[in-house]
């Protein structure tokens, strides 16, 4: 059989290339609901992110100890430690500064939008995400 140039083929699981370019940006979800950490994992994952997941704040301030990720999105109620106290933390450290730091949350008071921005939250966005919506916000933060 002869070979002919063609088009590069698409991956085994149909993503196309801008998912494919998303493959290299590994994502922290933060969230004590199981549900919304398995949407988040579908929705993201099918778009080609690398997604790692914690339960609330004081595990992904352990897990961040010793792991990396380009990107967190969190939410902001949760026990042990809520989003705000894991914003505060992560900008209090060199490491975590200037990492794009995502709030999804069910919470649209502009009151604590404002609490996150001056934790230092990058962007908010409310629950129910958009997958898509999502995926166009994590490109912009980590490009």
């Amino acid at each position: 059989m002869q070979s002919h140039p063609m088009s590069p083929p698409t991956s085994s699981n149909g993503l196309d290339q801008a998912s494919h370019d998303a493959s290299s940006v590994r994502v922290l979800t933060v969230d004590d609901s199981a549900s919304m950490r398995a949407l988040l994992r579908s929705a993201l994952a099918s778009r080609g992110f690398d997604v790692e997941q914690c339960e609330d704040g004081q595990e992904a301030l352990e897990w961040l100890a010793s792991n990396e990720v380009d990107v967190i999105i969190t939410d902001i109620n949760m026990p042990r430690l809520d989003g705000f106290g894991l914003i505060e933390k992560l900008r209090a450290t060199a490491l975590h500064a200037d990492r794009p730091i995502l709030v999804l949350t069910t919470e649209s008071s502009d009151e604590k939008k404002q609490r996150a921005r001056q934790a230092g939250a990058t962007g908010w966005i409310v629950k129910p995400f958009d997958a898509d919506k999502l995926t166009t916000a994590l490109r912009r933060v980590t490009h």
